[in-house]
């Protein structure tokens, strides 16, 4: 797209995003910029060049930039207005560029959070405590926007709902998608149920032992997914001197495995072993008589 052509403006977003049409290429464009769309109308125009400009991006999917039309025409205007706040709340606290997709991806989500919520359906988060600890920045961020929600719409935010904006903060931030942090949750949580089954107790949920577990648990799966090895030099002497601790560790990253559809390599199995073997410590009792029960 070249600097110095007119753009023209097919829709006013809100104050800060416009969507155009470069007429030369027929190519369409998202801008974001503070007040770029304040003064703008739907029939035109725009300098490329508009020194207000402060990102663009072009979806060549057009199925999906279809979908992303459907979906704005649907936007409460309201929820457009409570998204821009979030957002510029999250640009205010984090000097890393936000990922783009969060002006679409946050405005779907709290419009279907804030119907959901009129309608009486509950919102249940099974990962709150784990969001709570991995991401305690972005979980404050969340709880700000959950009042600006509730002071628009007039409904009470829960806390789980504000565990799930917590994820979109954190993906504006990181680019990780929020499906994808879900999963993650997911897993980390089916591996701490195999865990405790091990175990024959829960782990405390306001015990080191459960941040530590978690926080590595949730580490590793972040590297399996992305091909990331960190190479462990006592992995032969973790086989032969800590037998049980392997075998859950194996059986750990089988289920990992299964989940990513991806291989799980032998040295995090390895760096499992160590946290295990802390764990086996802490609760010797509990686990020999669950052991005396199979």
């Amino acid at each position: 797209m070249q600097a110095n052509r007119l753009l023209r403006i097919e829709r006013v977003i809100s104050n800060n995003v416009l969507m155009v049409l470069d007429s030369d290429s027929g190519k369409e464009y998202v801008l974001l910029g503070k007040g770029i769309g304040f003064s703008s109308k739907g029939s035109g125009t725009i300098e490329a060049k508009d020194p207000r400009i402060e990102k663009r991006f072009r979806l060549d999917d057009r199925d999906q930039m279809s979908e992303y039309h459907t979906l704005l025409e649907g936007i409460d205007p309201e929820v457009i207005r409570i998204s821009e706040r979030i957002i510029d709340s999250i640009t205010g606290q984090f000097s890393e560029p936000l990922n783009n997709k969060v002006y679409f991806a946050l405005p779907s989500h709290i419009q279907f959070a804030v119907y959901r919520l009129k309608n009486g359906m509950d919102i249940v988060n099974p990962f709150l405590q784990e969001t709570l600890l991995w991401f305690p920045k972005e979980y404050e961020i969340a709880r700000s926007a959950a009042a600006m929600i509730s002071e628009a719409f007039d409904i009470e935010i829960p806390e789980d709902e504000i565990g799930f904006l917590t994820f979109h903060v954190h993906s504006a931030v990181t680019s990780v998608p929020v499906g994808e942090l879900v999963k993650f949750s997911n897993l980390v949580n089916e591996a701490v149920a195999v865990v405790e089954s091990e175990l024959g107790v829960p782990v405390p949920r306001d015990s080191m032992d459960y941040v530590r577990l978690i926080t590595h648990l949730r580490h590793a799966i972040e590297r399996i997914a992305h091909g990331k090895v960190v190479r462990n030099p006592f992995m032969n002497e973790f086989k032969t001197q800590y037998p049980e601790e392997y075998r859950l560790a194996a059986e750990l990253g089988s289920l990992i495995g299964q989940r990513l559809e991806t291989d799980v390599p032998e040295d995090e199995i390895g760096y499992m072993v160590m946290h295990l073997y802390r764990l086996f410590q802490t609760y010797p009792g509990e686990r020999s008589t669950q052991q005396g029960r199979k």
